[in-house]
């Protein structure tokens, strides 16, 4: 709530006993009032004996009361018309798309908790237009953000597939590396549609985790493994240290790999090569954290206020050769999915070194039957 919309304290008084009140007062006036004016006559008129005087009184103190009585109504009821006629008039210019004006009526009565009403919606209208223009705005970067990603690889696509069409190559090398590079932009194509599907499914609504108990240090030892020849390529040096036993809690693990692959990546791209990417994962008060650090380029405060928001990506220049950049939803997907888990992804960047740290809430799983029985992966949906 703004400092605009003050919620009126309540009180037992109520604005039928305000009237009745006035009403009752405006009653005792006109009757004081009119009292006074007749024993004033009945004075003169037998000081004077004046017998028409007298008949007269019946005749002219009724309507004389109505009239005393509905001017001291009207006087003491000045303040709750004036406070409507406020009301009316703050509804007529909300009702014009004023949505910023706020009804001065103050008062702890009925009429103050309209006046509140009526401010508490035009402040929720005037959020619910905001975020509906921020959506709209939202969307309309999404599309030329899609766009701009999906024309580069498929216009190449199109040049190779043409080259190819027309017997444009020279020898059989050439052609090999035309169908080549053709594969290699309909992969990164393919990437590009994933993340896109994969960040709309995980922000609808409807998103839904597949949870089984899972060992998250085998998870993580297998998407280590698979990295590290990714990693030697591009002259990036793997430490890890993940303990030695296992960790086990309920996790969709396809949704955690796919973060965890996503931060990797991140880290691989843009590392400082030849250098060094640390992995550290450790248990500790009721939560699982993996920390991904790596030495890199070093950022704003802007461009790191902005590195989780969809479609972000840094300056070019930063990026890894040979190494094919995403739609910018890497780390916006990574956060929605650790989010849905319940867990963090944070960022601290201080002199050149970036550490991505991921929690997640830990179950405490009994794991005694998984080695006796079972064996260590028996249960294990990895």
């Amino acid at each position: 709530m703004t400092e605009h919309v003050q919620k009126p304290k309540r009180k037992k008084r109520m604005i039928q006993v305000n009237i009745l009140i006035r009403m009752m007062l405006s009653l005792i006036i006109a009757t004081t009032i009119n009292n006074m004016l007749i024993l004033l006559l009945l004075d003169i008129g037998h000081g004077m004996e004046s017998e028409w005087l007298l008949n007269f009184i019946p005749y002219i103190f009724p309507p004389l009361f109505m009239v005393i009585f509905i001017i001291t109504f009207l006087a003491l009821t000045r303040r709750i018309v004036r406070d409507l006629i406020s009301l009316e008039q703050g509804l007529q210019i909300i009702s014009e798309g004023n949505l910023s004006y706020r009804v001065p009526v103050m008062r702890n009565d009925e009429l103050g908790k309209v006046a509140f009403n009526i401010n508490l919606m035009a402040e929720r209208l005037q959020q619910q237009i905001e975020k509906e223009r921020e959506l709209e705005i939202s969307k309309l970067e999404m599309i030329t953000g899609i766009s701009h990603d999906l024309r580069t690889p498929l216009t190449s696509i199109i040049g190779y597939i043409e080259l190819l069409r027309t017997n444009s190559f020279q020898n059989k090398d050439e052609y090999t590396r035309f169908v080549q590079n053709t594969y290699n932009k309909a992969i990164h194509l393919k990437k590009l549609l994933d993340d896109l599907f994969e960040y709309t499914r995980l922000t609808s609504v409807d998103t839904r985790l597949d949870l089984n108990k899972i060992d998250v240090f085998q998870l993580l030892d297998q998407l280590i493994f698979e990295f590290e020849p990714i990693a030697q390529e591009n002259g990036i040096h793997i430490i890890k240290d993940l303990g030695n036993s296992p960790i086990i809690t309920f996790i969709d693990s396809k949704k955690i790999a796919r973060a965890i692959d996503n931060l990797l990546m991140n880290a691989l791209k843009y590392s400082v090569k030849p250098g060094t990417v640390r992995i550290l994962m450790k248990l500790d008060n009721k939560q699982i954290s993996i920390e991904i650090e790596n030495k890199g380029n070093p950022l704003t405060q802007e461009q790191e206020n902005k590195l989780f928001n969809r479609f972000y990506k840094v300056d070019h220049s930063r990026s890894s050769e040979g190494i094919q950049t995403g739609a910018g939803l890497g780390l916006s997907i990574a956060r929605n999915i650790i989010e849905l888990h319940g867990g963090t992804l944070t960022l601290i960047h201080i002199n050149n070194i970036f550490k991505f740290t991921l929690t997640l809430p830990f179950e405490g799983v009994l794991t005694r039957s998984i080695g006796s029985e079972e064996g260590h992966s028996g249960n294990l949906d990895v």
